[in-house]
């Protein structure tokens, strides 16, 4: 990541963002592979112009309307 002030606030926050996924996905009962994905994606360096969509349903063998998402009002 980027160094200077700008990059340490990047980073911070960055932190922050997985902490709340992390809450978020055990607040909804989300786990598994996705969760995880979401989760090291998040805490690392790299960028993934692929990593959209998420999560990607073939591979947690559920389709979207049976994800918590898929139920939001």
């Amino acid at each position: 990541m980027t160094t200077g002030p700008t990059g340490e606030k990047a980073e911070q926050k960055l932190a922050q963002a997985g902490e709340v996924i992390a809450y978020l996905l055990d607040q909804a009962g989300f786990v598994g592979g996705e969760g995880e994905r979401a989760l090291a994606y998040f805490s690392s360096d790299a960028f993934d112009p692929a990593f959209l969509p998420w999560p990607r349903p073939a591979e947690e063998g559920l389709r979207p309307e049976e994800l918590h998402a898929g139920n939001d009002g």
